[in-house]
């Protein structure tokens, strides 16, 4: 039995990959099965902190481990990428807040919809890390694309428009589904499908719910999402394992920020600057270090300037927003779902 745990796979001991899978599940239980028994709970805007300041002190200290056990480098590496899917993951949180809003998901029900897509973005990230470290490794010049794509995403984000509310309710995606499928107009509690008679034949079939809606929609955009995050964290590392746990800890925080990002997320104006620097910054790290081989970039260097760039986008936007979150608050209503949400 310690032959196998000893086995390398994807360039690290069998054990280690096992153990950290059997850390997200406790992870995963803990959260479903003590924290949120009760499907009624609301999480508010103080536990959504609480709960983030949980997952990002649990994911450094992972981060610590590593530093101690595979090197500083590797400690370095885990805890830029961290950063870096962190600050992605602020803007799909905008996302799904919109998503969320419009498809009148209520708080209470939020949570479900959330922690069930964190299972599905588990799988999926699993995938396409697999899959770019496969590419990575079998062919080096794919790392010089990541980089161009990095650069290009940044520059657009840089220099595209104010961005419109997406009319969810009537998007290609949805009048497809709806289409395709049975989903009944309303809610059903916080269930993703229900048994009701068909309206054709009169006999009880399977329906669909908004929540299960919800659910695409939310898990739709974390895979546009990974398009920008996966290149990003292999420019950073090409350590597989180092990329993918430094992945999951951005995801499993996820759901707890979204509670506190989505009630304030008008205050996050110039985030998207920001991250679009950071972008530009990994990108242009691996032209110049890796592709020309001008300058070698310490890990620490960039670990730096990313959190440097996420500070100063952070603290920027809430300065220049600042008198306008009397108003906000005074405006929003006591569950926050009806409100307005625009994307950062």
């Amino acid at each position: 039995m310690m032959d196998v745990l000893t086995v390398e796979w994807l360039g690290k001991p069998l054990w280690m990959w096992l153990g950290f899978h059997v850390l997200v599940g406790c992870l995963l239980a803990f959260d479903l099965g003590l924290l949120h028994r009760d499907k009624e709970h609301e999480i508010g805007v103080r536990e959504s902190l609480l709960l983030t300041g949980f997952y990002l002190a649990l994911g450094l200290a992972f981060g610590g481990w590593i530093w101690w056990y595979l090197g500083p480098q590797a400690g370095e590496e885990y805890v830029t990428g961290l950063v870096v899917e962190k600050s992605l993951s602020m803007d799909n949180v905008f996302v799904i807040a919109m998503i969320l809003a419009a498809l009148g998901i209520p708080r209470a029900a939020q949570h479900r919809v959330l922690l069930w897509g964190i299972l599905a973005a588990v799988l999926l990230r699993g995938l396409m890390i697999g899959l770019g470290a496969a590419l990575v490794h079998q062919v080096h010049w794919v790392l010089s694309l990541f980089a161009a794509f990095l650069i290009f995403a940044g520059l657009k984000i840089l220099f595209s428009g104010p961005e419109e509310e997406s009319d969810f309710q009537n998007s290609a995606v949805v009048r497809w589904i709806k289409k395709t499928f049975r989903v009944t107009p309303e809610l059903h509690g916080q269930h993703f499908a229900v048994r009701r008679p068909d309206p054709a034949t009169g006999r009880k079939a399977l329906w669909f719910t908004p929540l299960a809606l919800a659910l695409v929609l939310v898990n739709g955009a974390d895979v546009i999402f990974a398009v920008d995050s996966v290149p990003a964290i292999f420019a950073i590392t090409t350590d597989t394992f180092v990329v993918y746990t430094s992945n999951i800890f951005a995801i499993l925080g996820l759901r707890a920020l979204y509670f506190a990002l989505a009630a304030m997320v008008d205050r996050f104006a110039y985030l998207k600057t920001a991250l679009a620097f950071i972008l530009i910054f990994i990108g242009a790290k691996i032209v110049v270090a890796d592709t020309f081989g001008l300058i070698h970039v310490q890990p620490w260097v960039s670990l730096v300037v990313t959190l440097s760039l996420l500070a100063i986008g952070v603290l920027y936007s809430l300065w220049r927003t600042r008198t306008d979150a009397p108003a906000q608050a005074a405006a929003s209503p006591a569950h926050g779902h009806e409100a307005r949400v625009h994307r950062a």
